[in-house]
């Protein structure tokens, strides 16, 4: 018998493959791709210019009297709905 056609390896090894998937899909950061080495200092600035201007016409401010004017109106609240699960999930 084969050791790595058992049904045990073949768990591990999927609880491994799993781990380094998500492992590595928390890699990373948020913003632009970044230029190559030999791009110009002034397309690098550009870019750092663009991200902080993307950056701040997100934030937006409090005191400013249109923050939040941009965004979408909120869903009114629906009805509840009753869940299979409900019972077990209220009882504290």
């Amino acid at each position: 018998m084969n050791s790595t056609s058992s049904p045990v390896f073949a768990r591990w090894a999927l609880v491994f493959l799993t781990a380094a998937t998500l492992a590595l899909a928390g890699c990373g950061r948020k913003g632009g791709l970044d230029l190559p080495p030999s791009a110009s200092d002034q397309a690098r600035a550009a870019a750092a210019s663009e991200d902080q201007a993307r950056d701040a016409a997100t934030k937006g401010s409090l005191s400013d009297p249109s923050y939040g004017m941009d965004r979408g109106p909120e869903a009114a609240k629906g009805r509840k709905r009753s869940f299979i699960l409900d019972p077990l999930l209220d009882s504290h």
